[in-house]
């Protein structure tokens, strides 16, 4: 079984809840350091394979995801799996769909619906979730 992200690793968001996520860039290389045992892509083409574990939400960039249910489904797996597993999820820059779906999973974790898109650019990155449309979709995510 794999174990957690180390918290002061780059790109690292801590949950309250003291789960840990990774997110980040898939244009940017790998970083060093142990792999995700889940991977979670947004993106609005099938992303390159990975060694590991991996669920794809067709999500173009600036846009929303293609089936929300779908999104929905495969980011509470990722909020359970991050408790015991190490998660990342990336898209194409890591900025906007990955801080649209980690604010998602901070609201999984306790965050209020109002507050997760502050609490991401607090703890992730300050560009993160970059469209008022992205901002209304975690507003309304349940």
């Amino acid at each position: 079984m794999a174990t957690t992200w180390d918290p002061s690793a780059p790109g690292i968001l801590a949950l309250p809840s003291g789960r840990y996520v990774r997110g980040r860039g898939m244009r940017r290389p790998l970083p060093a350091g142990p792999q995700p045992a889940l991977g979670v892509y947004l993106a609005g083409r099938t992303p390159p394979p990975v060694p590991w574990e991996a669920r794809w939400i067709r999500w173009p960039d600036f846009r929303l995801p293609s089936d929300t249910g779908a999104a929905r489904r495969i980011l509470h797996e990722a909020w359970q799996r991050c408790v015991t597993d190490r998660v990342e999820v990336a898209c194409g820059g890591g900025q906007g769909r990955t801080g649209t779906a980690l604010a998602c999973l901070a609201i999984l974790d306790g965050v209020p619906a109002g507050e997760a898109v502050a609490y991401v650019r607090e703890h992730y990155s300050r560009r993160s979730v970059e469209t008022p449309w992205q901002r209304r979709f975690v507003a309304a995510f349940r």
